[in-house]
């Protein structure tokens, strides 16, 4: 059996050589490089931003601290300023259906002045009109259709008149109407004279009176249809009146807006309604007129305009846009994503119109980009599924929650929907995306375009000198002190033991950024104008000494002998084990003392912490690929009569990992041969079926974690 042969210090650890640099600090370099390693993801942001099909939107997948959202905004706005900005929408009053506002597209800018445009004409219309119907001409030609009327009237009483003279009767007005009586000569026939008439000619008299009664009745029942036909011609007149104004008002205005088909309807539907509505627009004493209002209909008032309903709900202002949206949503509520209809108190109760509709994320972002955090999404209740209707269909439809789920029956706003034309960026983790591409069937076929960030990026001298460019530029953006070539050395030093890998970098840049700033502010308590290296190893000590107060217990039980762990001598069948214990973002090393005994019996090997269901999954795997080991090497020919045991002593929680197969290997072994194992030597690695033994993990805390407890 070969020796084993000790690594060199250079092969433990591997540190940047200062010479590696040539400069002196980082205010030397221009810092052009702002992410290092993040090819694939760049390149799937730029095809999906690109690719402007139903279904291409992007999910950034990766752990936290990778800088997602900082390069899906850069190269999301880069390719938005290639991009023309977006249109103005606007919500308007449905005059057919008021609960169904209508929705206006037009160019950007042009949103703002539809809506002067229309408060402007509101204001001339009341002006005109009331003008127009306080003119002489105006009332000369309503006096002349009511003196008609009245003299259609005179005309028919003078001729019943006529008809009840003959018979020697008068038509007299009486308080409680019209009625006859007999004449003598031009006079009146007294009642007390009628009554020393004859008997016949009473009866003559009261026949008479009858027939013409029958006479009058037939009179006073055309008097409706003469007021019918009066109110018709006073509708004709208002309505001729009204039309000259508004053709004149609402053809000048609508030139502005000859290309747009939507704006032109509306105003034909703003022309109609206030002919409907005419009494709207009079001087206050005359609101409840008749003839105003031209169909004799009451009108009702109270403390909101009846013209608010002539207004614009500028919906979406892109006026001040000089590209395509880029819009980030921190709270992608229901109805942040997809807008709400608001209410207001009146008159003891909540009402809502057109004005009070409110655009959501989505119609904001609308012929851009939309940027969501994909869990918050998913915590929000209902705004998955609100975002993937909206896509699905390419439009946002306004509704609230209870309308959706059919669970209010209230009247309210349906308002139209607005065509959706978006790219959404979701950014999230890796299990996120994994969980929803396998149990949701439409996420597949709304994202299409993964753009997998890199937690790592390979070791090269390249590599180092575009990471000092990288800390170069965060030095400039954060405003921080310059590094000297050595801290960045040290700098690069530790990027490699975040990831465990001396051929390897980190790439979440969250955590350099925090060293960066903490070593910022020794280097000023310092009073340093440069951040040394110094200043990034008494970071790196700070942090380590803010979060180690439990890992210093547990060693000082261990020095107490409350936990036992032996580090001098040696011992048969005990070897001292390497676990990581991870304690919020603090991870540290911690022996365990682990124990082999040995019996005669069928060559079983028992695994005390899976009996008692302390064992994970992985570590009993590990254990029956050592006793299958164990087996396969000493007993190919003769089963072995023994059995063993394996523990970890004084071990209170779960134990999981492979890690420590090969160390319950050796004290199989030790246990068995009775052959004394050093106890200044900790193991760690997870051994094959073959006796290999395999790489492991969390070497530096293992590792430094043993060496402090024999320090």
């Amino acid at each position: 059996m070969s020796p084993v042969k000790p690594l060199s210090p250079d092969a433990l650890r591997r540190c940047c050589a200062p010479e590696d640099f040539t400069f002196e600090t980082t205010a030397e370099l221009d810092g052009q490089t702002s992410f290092i390693g993040q090819e694939r993801p760049m390149s799937a942001i730029q095809f999906g931003v690109k690719l402007r099909r139903q279904g291409y939107n992007i999910y950034a997948l990766g752990p936290a601290g990778l800088g997602k959202h900082t390069l899906v905004s850069r190269m999301v706005e880069k390719r938005a300023a290639q991009e023309p900005p977006p249109y103005d929408w606007c919500y308007v009053n449905n005059f057919d259906q008021p609960y169904r506002p209508r929705i206006l597209r037009l160019p950007a800018g042009s949103g703002r002045q539809l809506k002067r445009d229309m408060d402007r004409l509101v204001e001339d219309m009341q002006t005109a009109l009331s003008a127009a119907f306080e003119s002489e001409e105006y009332q000369a030609r309503r006096r002349a259709i009511e003196s008609e009327f009245q003299e259609q009237q005179q005309a028919s009483l003078m001729e019943l008149q006529e008809q009840a003279k003959q018979r020697g009767l008068a038509l007299l007005r009486t308080p409680s109407g019209l009625t006859f009586a007999p004449l003598k000569g031009e006079e009146v026939l007294p009642p007390e004279e009628f009554d020393k008439l004859p008997e016949e000619d009473k009866k003559r008299i009261q026949a008479d009176v009858e027939v013409m009664q029958e006479e009058l009745q037939k009179v006073v029942s055309k008097a409706p249809r003469w007021e019918r036909e009066l109110r018709n011609h006073m509708r004709e007149l208002n309505r001729e009146v009204a039309g000259v104004v508004l053709n004149d008002l609402i053809s000048e205005l609508a030139a502005a807006y000859a290309e747009n088909q939507d704006v032109l309807t509306f105003f034909d539907a703003v022309r109609r309604d206030v002919q409907d509505h005419l009494s709207d627009f009079m001087v206050a004493g005359e609101k409840q007129q008749q003839a105003g209002d031209g169909d004799g209909r009451a009108v009702f008032v109270d403390h909101v305009s009846p013209l608010r309903r002539y207004q614009v709900n500028l919906f979406v202002d892109a006026d001040d846009a000089q590209s395509a949206p880029v819009i980030y949503e921190s709270n992608p509520t229901y109805t942040n994503l997809t807008g709400r209809v608001e209410q207001m108190a009146q008159m003891g109760a909540l009402v809502t119109d057109f004005t009070l509709i409110k655009p959501g994320a989505l119609h904001r972002a609308n012929g851009g980009y939309l940027i969501l955090d994909a869990l918050k999404v998913l915590s929000n209740a209902y705004s998955w599924e609100g975002l993937k209707r909206a896509l699905e269909f390419g439009e946002v439809r306004i509704e609230s929650v209870g309308q959706m789920l059919s669970l209010t029956s209230t009247i309210s706003l349906e308002p139209e929907p607005m065509p959706l034309n978006v790219k959404v960026v979701l950014l999230g983790d890796r299990p996120l995306y994994y969980l929803l591409s396998q149990h949701d069937p439409d996420f597949n076929e709304l994202f299409k375009v993964a753009a997998d960030f890199a937690d790592e990026v390979e070791r090269t001298p390249e590599t180092q000198w575009a990471y000092a460019q990288l800390l170069a530029s965060i030095t400039r953006k954060k405003e921080l002190r310059p590094l000297d070539r050595y801290a960045v050395g040290a700098v690069i030093d530790h990027a490699a033991r975040l990831v465990n890998d001396s051929q390897r970098l980190t790439a979440q840049m969250q955590a350099i950024v925090d060293l960066l700033q903490e070593a910022n502010f020794w280097a000023a308590e310092a009073g340093a104008e440069v951040i040394g290296v110094e200043h990034v190893r008494q970071a790196l000590d700070a942090q380590v000494f803010r979060l180690d107060r439990v890992a210093r217990l547990m060693q000082d039980a261990v020095l107490r002998q409350t936990i036992h762990i032996e580090t001098t001598g040696a011992a048969i069948g005990q070897i001292n084990g390497l676990s990581v214990l991870q304690l919020g973002n603090y991870a540290f090393g911690q022996p365990s003392r682990i124990t082999a005994t040995v019996r005669m019996g069928r060559g079983d090997v028992v695994n005390i912490e899976r009996e008692v269901n302390l064992s994970g999954p992985i570590h009993a795997k590990g254990v029956l690929i050592l006793a299958s080991l164990l087996n396969a090497r000493y007993a190919a020919e003769q089963p072995l009569a023994l059995s063993a045991s394996l523990v970890f002593e004084q071990s209170y929680g779960g134990v999981e990992g492979d890690s420590a197969s090969s160390t319950e290997f050796y004290a199989l072994l030790s246990a068995i041969g009775q052959v004394p194992i050093k106890q200044s030597l900790a193991v760690t690695g997870s051994v094959d079926q073959t006796g290999r033994v395999q790489a492991i993990g969390g070497v530096n805390e293992k590792i430094e974690g043993f060496f402090d407890l024999c320090n």
